[in-house]
């Protein structure tokens, strides 16, 4: 394996980065065609940043907004972010997320990060599949539940986010519209939670 790639590879492999919208995984930059040694020297020589381990970003391009969920989205691609890194996504309340928060199925495996930091949380049947929204960030495909479906979560895990941080975020969702009082209660009725969601939705009226 030489050590240093060939002008033509790191050419072609950054035309590979820029197709994909600079950001890769190492086996998706191997099925592109770009061997392992050019990935590598690339990184040593400063032309790819690595997000996180496996993850690349073409060093000419303007860090995501978002780079830390861009990281754990390329490792987990079927992880759903939630709860205050969904609130933090969607600009609801006023909650910095100090993890990035992800839903993913009982059995799953458990990813492990040496950075970002992650927050794992167990979802199954339709408290996981109910309320996904698909974006992309810088070519990236990203999961992350919806403002209605956020809200309930907040409150069925309102003991790990805080009770204050459901109720900003259900006054907060319901300020700015991002869902309707029967989108909330819908999802709540999933998560099982409507008995405790009702009281405080009905004093916001």
């Amino acid at each position: 394996m030489g050590r240093e790639p060939s002008e033509s590879a790191v050419r072609a492999a950054e035309e590979i980065f820029r197709a994909a919208g600079g950001t890769l995984r190492t086996r998706e930059a191997a099925a592109c065609g770009i061997h392992y040694s050019t990935l590598y020297g690339m990184r040593d020589d400063g032309l790819l940043e690595q997000l996180s381990r496996g993850v690349y970003r073409l060093a000419e391009l303007p860090a995501p907004g978002k780079y830390d969920v861009v990281a754990v989205a390329e490792r987990v691609p079927d992880a759903v972010l939630c709860l205050i890194s969904a609130l933090d996504f969607h600009e609801i309340g006023t909650q910095i997320p100090a993890l990035v928060n992800i839903a993913i199925g009982p059995k799953d495996w458990h990813p492990q990060f040496e950075y970002p930091p992650v927050r794992v949380y167990r979802m199954s049947g339709e408290a996981l599949k109910a309320g996904v929204e698909e974006h992309t960030i810088d070519g990236t495909p990203v999961k992350v539940f919806s403002p209605a479906k956020t809200v309930a979560d907040c409150f069925k895990f309102r003991n790990k986010v805080g009770l204050d941080v459901a109720l900003e975020a259900l006054r907060e969702t319901l300020r700015s519209r991002k869902a309707t009082r029967g989108e909330i209660m819908h999802y709540a009725a999933i998560d099982r939670v409507t008995k405790i969601v009702r009281p405080y939705l009905e004093a916001m009226e």
